[in-house]
């Protein structure tokens, strides 16, 4: 069983062991690795959005935003909902928020060299 099956299934009442919590760990980083679905996530982020509006907040077209927001969406990272004729998309949980909340920040240190801190 491969970590991405894990990814949407999991339940919080199993413990998974260290190396399928890093085998998941590494998926979800994998899907982070990619600039359109950061920046939709980071979108994401500050709230429930639809494929319009993701698109204006990338520098991707729309049908490759719908790509990665279908993979987001099979790996279990982000939820839909319709409202009428549109899908609207959320994050699944604060986590990715604040996971992509601290990548950024570390970019911001890198890029500005401000000093470590914790």
């Amino acid at each position: 069983m491969n970590a991405r099956m894990h990814l949407s299934g999991a339940h919080p009442s199993q413990q998974p062991d260290e190396g399928e919590r890093l085998a998941v760990a590494v998926e979800v980083l994998g899907l982070l690795a990619d600039r359109t679905r950061l920046a939709l996530l980071r979108r994401l982020g500050e709230g429930e959005a639809d494929v319009t509006t993701l698109t204006g907040a990338t520098d991707a077209t729309r049908t490759s935003v719908s790509q990665h927001l279908a993979r987001l969406r099979l790996a279990g990272l982000v939820t839909t909902r319709k409202e009428g004729r549109r899908v609207v998309y959320g994050l699944r949980h604060g986590h990715l928020r604040r996971l992509v909340d601290e990548a950024l920040s570390v970019a911001d240190h890198q890029i500005g060299h401000l000093p470590p801190h914790d």
